[in-house]
């Protein structure tokens, strides 16, 4: 059966090298953070396998998987100004449509997308589209802690909603400020502070929060052909949506639908590599089969079972397929 996966990271040296220069301006990290950022990259940072395709292929052809939708990691920080996030992201998509013309029918493409500047973001998120032949764009975390509901995105959002390519909402450092609020304590050490910050939690719970906010702005009101795709199994959100429609009714939000109907429409779903059994039916009773996609999240989790994972499940052929393969090119145009 043929399989895409749809959050599979990498980088290019060239790119890293933009970000660093940028970054030695950042002011210096307490010694305790220095100590817990360094741990956490030795620990999760794939490094060298963000650069090898030689070993990407080779992991794709071992799980049986036929296309991967590229996404630069970090194009930019916030750190880098307005005019050079354009340049840059502009020079890092270039890189991604290199990837995809030196592996024929390997890869497709994500934009990366400048979002100091949102007209300049939905510019170059359709000549990603027109011109490179990229299905979509992928955003991560917030930009200089504002999320992506307000008003000055919504350029980028129309463009994505003009051109029916979706927005995948990718997990990013969460602000200062919210860490040491809502997760650092002297009751376990920094580290795990930290780890329950970002992958542990704290990333997840940012990216749900993120599409809950975009939704109660009634973006989809406005853009009804609008589509994200949200990993982590939806990063806490599904739980909670018969929660959120009592309490978060339309009488109070004055949306046109209940909170449950826009995510249901407008929201696909990956695993991220978490390949849970319990997840996948979950999701798959709650959202159905049609709005879940698959992902793996490479290089920074490697499964060797992601093709038995979905075909030795309880879901049906039909299922399946959907899952695999048939979702995403319908999502995202790639069908034959």
């Amino acid at each position: 059966m043929k399989m895409i996966t749809l959050e599979e990271h990498y980088s290019d040296q060239r790119i890293m090298d933009e970000n660093s220069r940028y970054n030695q301006n950042r002011p210096p990290m307490p010694p305790e953070r220095e100590e817990a950022m360094k741990f956490l990259m030795s620990r999760s940072f794939p490094g060298p396998e963000l650069l090898d395709f030689e070993k990407r292929v080779q992991y794709m052809d071992k799980n049986r998987i036929d296309v991967q939708v590229l996404s630069v990691t970090t194009p930019v920080t916030d750190l880098v100004p307005p005019a050079e996030q354009v340049r840059i992201c502009r020079q890092a998509n270039d890189i991604t449509k290199m990837h995809m013309d030196e592996y024929p029918g390997r890869f497709m493409g994500f934009a990366a997308l400048p979002m100091a500047d949102p007209e300049a973001a939905a510019q170059e998120l359709e000549r990603c589209v027109k011109e490179l032949g990229f299905v979509g764009t992928m955003l991560a975390g917030r930009y200089k802690g504002r999320f992506f509901n307000e008003e000055e995105f919504f350029p980028v959002f129309e463009k994505a909603a003009s051109l029916h390519v979706p927005v995948y909402f990718h997990p990013a450092l969460v602000p200062m400020e919210v860490q040491e609020a809502n997760y650092m304590s002297d009751a376990y050490s920094y580290i795990v502070g930290s780890e329950l910050a970002s992958a542990g939690y704290g990333w997840h719970s940012e990216v749900g929060i993120q599409i809950v906010r975009m939704i109660l702005s009634g973006i989809f009101d406005k853009l009804p052909d609008l589509q994200f795709i949200s990993g982590h199994w939806g990063e806490t959100i599904p739980c909670f949506l018969d929660r959120m429609d009592i309490i978060l009714d339309q009488e109070i939000t004055g949306l046109k639908k209940k909170v449950s109907e826009y995510y249901k429409e407008h929201v696909y779903i990956t695993p991220s590599g978490i390949l849970s059994t319990d997840q996948l039916e979950y999701v798959v009773k709650l959202m159905g089969a049609d709005h879940v996609l698959y992902s793996v999240d490479y290089p920074y989790m490697k499964p060797d079972n992601v093709y038995e994972f979905l075909m030795e499940s309880s879901l049906s052929q039909e299922e399946k397929e959907l899952i695999a393969y048939k979702n995403a090119e319908k999502l995202l145009h790639i069908g034959g």
